[in-house]
């Protein structure tokens, strides 16, 4: 094991599988002679090449199109979004027909893509650059959703969406490039299964279900209860939220009785109300406490730092709803 940065993790995944497949291709704005927006690229196109690293305009409609017909025709691209944000204006190549290709071919013509880039708010890019997409992809059949939280499971997770046969949109968290994590050695190759929620820390006092950047808001609430009201709380990070391992979620609350739902993308419907509507229906008999969910704020994200600051998930946010939940 090794210890390295988010945006290294995924790095060696793409690296990895374009040397381990001919097939394999990055595609985007400013991923080659630029590096990456954030340099998450870095290295690529002097080992490749611009036939298998390629610099696009700004034209997302565009080069997610080239790479669907690439996947139909048997290739195997990466398509980076310099934001998830920008995905906006590729939502027609995207859900009409990257994720119906299989089943309106009958099976015959697979769509073998990655759509993957920095997702979620950053830090004062305002309204129109801070969503958190993953209730707009996890609502459409046809596409699988993986959402990384620590830098192991960006790059197994990455390798095993790289080799996936369907349309799969891989969300990094835009804060998360720099977090450093422990990842096996390369000899090891590792890639991660999809479907497979990770128990990231084990309690009885209250099941904590987080993704993404909130994850790591998560663990430092549950270290505040543990030290401040004895309440060992247990956090269970999905991985990815399509295939959505509700199994790993319901056993942790048959074994706590209480569950709390953290999420960056706002209240209404989504992966997070999803999660909320299975729990119940599947744990009901266990539950001692109502479901708690600690969302942004239900507005567009403001500009000014300190207001940022209040629409985001925070660790008192979700101090109080473990409260809530436990009847502390």
């Amino acid at each position: 094991m090794r210890e390295i940065r988010y945006r290294e993790a995924v790095r060696e995944a793409m690296l990895e599988e374009m040397e381990r497949d001919e097939r394999v291709f990055l595609m985007g704005e400013e991923v080659g002679h630029y590096q990456g927006a954030y340099k998450v690229s870095e290295g690529l196109l002097a080992r490749f090449g611009e036939k298998r690293v390629i610099d696009t305009p700004i034209a997302e409609a565009g080069f997610a199109g080239i790479g669907v017909g690439a996947a139909m025709t048997g290739l195997r691209p990466i398509i980076e979004f310099m934001t998830w944000n920008f995905s906006f204006v590729a939502f027609d190549q995207i859900i009409s027909n990257a994720a119906k290709a299989s089943q309106m071919s009958g099976g015959r013509v697979p769509c073998p893509i990655v759509f993957r880039g920095p997702n979620g708010a950053a830090k004062q890019v305002a309204s129109q650059h801070s969503h958190s997409v993953d209730p707009f992809y996890t609502n459409i059949p046809g596409l699988w959703v993986v959402m990384p939280s620590t830098p192991r499971d960006a790059k197994g997770l990455l390798k095993t969406a790289i080799r996936e046969d369907n349309p799969v949109i891989f969300l990094e968290g835009e804060t998360l490039y720099n977090v450093k994590g422990e990842v096996p050695d390369v000899e090891a190759d590792e890639a991660i299964p999809f479907g497979k929620a990770r128990v990231a820390r084990e309690g009885d006092g209250c099941t904590i279900v987080a993704w993404g950047a909130p994850y790591y808001v998560v663990l430092d609430a549950a270290e505040r209860l543990r030290q401040e009201h004895g309440l060992e709380c247990e956090v269970v990070d999905p991985r990815t939220l399509r295939p959505l391992d509700i199994e790993t979620i319901v056993e942790s609350v048959k074994k706590t009785h209480r569950c709390v739902v953290v999420h960056e993308h706002w209240p209404y419907g989504g992966p997070g109300a999803e999660i909320v509507d299975q729990v119940q229906r599947e744990a009901f008999d266990w539950l001692d406490a109502p479901i708690e969910r600690v969302a942004a704020l239900d507005v567009p994200m403001p500009y000014a730092s300190n207001l940022e600051t209040l629409v985001l998930p925070n660790v008192d946010r979700v101090i109080e709803a473990v409260k809530r939940a436990a009847y502390l």
